[in-house]
């Protein structure tokens, strides 16, 4: 099988997480330059079988999308048009990055590396590929 990739983008940094080729697991990849994203999505695809990216979709509390929406859907776009045979999806990404933090303290991890920002948008986009996954099985 192939793997599924979360993108939790943001303006100046962007978390990415994988599933194992059987997309059971969710796991943290990295964290890269939104800048740097696509070439960074070219060299992994080219190295790794991926059938599905799923982006963080933002919204806020009144149901309102984001601001950086139409950049988010943008990018999809153009990452959909190079790659026409890897399905494009949004998740509503609500609370990710407070999970995220929840998830680091429980897990132990130390208020310095909480602070991190590029920890927390590599566990939120873990966070973001859970759901996902939780999602496809029902």
């Amino acid at each position: 099988m192939s793997r599924i990739l979360a993108i939790d983008y943001g303006q100046k940094r962007t978390g990415v997480a994988v599933t194992d080729p059987l997309q059971i697991i969710a796991q943290p990849l990295t964290t890269v330059e939104t800048k740097t994203l696509e070439k960074f999505l070219i060299e992994y695809i080219s190295k790794e079988q991926v059938s599905e990216i799923v982006f963080g979709y933002p919204k806020h509390l009144n149901d309102t999308d984001a601001d950086i929406v139409p950049e988010i859907k943008e990018f999809a776009k153009k990452i959909g048009n190079q790659f026409p045979k890897i399905h494009i999806d949004f998740l509503d990404e609500r609370y990710t990055s407070k999970r995220a933090v929840e998830s680091m303290i429980s897990a132990g991890i130390k208020k310095k590396d909480r602070r991190v920002k590029g920890n927390i948008d590599k566990i939120a986009a873990t966070i973001i590929l859970q759901d996902y996954l939780e999602i496809k099985k029902h």
